[in-house]
């Protein structure tokens, strides 16, 4: 059996392993390591150095090879030198000096001796059966940032404390505001009764609206498969039936706040009353006729805001 495969056994347990009259091999120990080029993991493991200055004989390659293969130490001793003898001729002759599953030795132009180490194995035996592997890059979605800047704009039903303790898993959210948006498109489309046009043109803008302010306000509550009918309930009666939306509150006063607010710039606003939800809703004005109320749904869009939209009751 060739010296090189004692030298590898002898790795695994010390860090500084002589060949006599020729030098010694080291192992320094390596953190784990993450390329994150190719998202490559390398678990820690024993990197391989060789000095020539170590040359001197401390008996242990010596001793363990002897005692493997049941052989004198002198006898040990001779056959090592002459193996190492026969290395450096090698390497003088210009040959790379190829040792299995530790490194490759040769001499460059200045007669330097280099040393390249070889990955097959680990010698880390705390390490044993972990190798290396690619991991797909993880895309993380930041939806937390995203709502709290939100909440500063549009009232939630849902408090602070709740959305910290609840997961809201993006697909979740985006089926219940596709089941809303339907109940409110088929609810919508019993309310217009004057024309088939009219009653078209009103279904698709309610559509439209209620679903974006919907996704904006994001009002979903722990469970958001288990979503009610959409329906208001008018605790206040006003001149209309087909309501221009100014906004949603989670507290009246902000809602009394609001129409007082709009009433000195001149509209007719009013406080309609509570959703299921919860939110107090504020109009800039109420219609009789579902056209003249697209009309100045409009305009509203156009000089007031873009979140304007428009609810019809019966």
């Amino acid at each position: 059996m060739g010296i090189e495969h004692y030298i590898q056994q002898l790795l695994y347990r010390y860090n500084c392993v002589v060949v006599p009259d020729f030098g010694a091999f080291l192992t320094q120990m390596k953190s784990a390591v993450l390329q994150k080029p190719t998202n490559t993991f390398y678990p820690p493991s024993k990197q391989i150095s060789f000095n020539e200055q170590l040359s001197s004989n401390d008996g242990l390659l010596v001793s363990y090879m002897a005692n493997a293969e049941n052989r004198s130490y002198e006898e040990m001793l001779k056959q090592i030198l002459e193996e190492a003898k026969e290395w450096k001729r090698r390497l003088h002759s210009g040959d790379r000096l190829k040792i299995a599953a530790i490194g490759e030795l040769w001499l460059n132009r200045e007669g330097k001796l280099q040393f390249q180490p070889s990955y097959e194995v680990n010698y880390l035996t705390s390490s044993f059966g972990l190798s290396s592997f690619v991991s797909s890059t993880v895309t993380r979605e930041i939806l937390k940032e995203q709502v709290v800047e939100l909440e500063e704009k549009i009232p939630f039903i849902i408090t602070p404390e709740q959305r910290e303790r609840t997961e809201f898993r993006p697909y979740l959210k985006y089926a219940a505001i596709i089941l809303l948006a339907l109940s409110t498109g088929l609810t919508s489309f019993r309310f217009y009764s004057e024309t088939l046009n009219t009653r078209q043109l009103v279904q698709e803008e309610a559509q439209t609206l209620v679903s974006k302010n919907i996704q904006e306000a994001t009002f979903f509550n722990s469970n958001p498969l288990e979503l009610p009918e959409l329906k208001l309930h008018i605790t206040k009666k006003t001149r209309g039936n087909h309501h221009i939306i100014a906004g949603a509150f989670r507290i009246q006063e902000n809602a009394d706040k609001k129409v007082k607010q709009l009433r000195e710039r001149g509209y007719d606003a009013a406080y309609i009353g509570v959703n299921s939800y919860g939110l107090h809703q504020v109009t800039y004005g109420s219609y009789e006729n579902a056209e003249e109320a697209l009309i100045f749904l409009k305009k509203i869009k156009h000089t007031e805001s873009q979140d304007a939209w428009m609810l019809s009751t019966k």
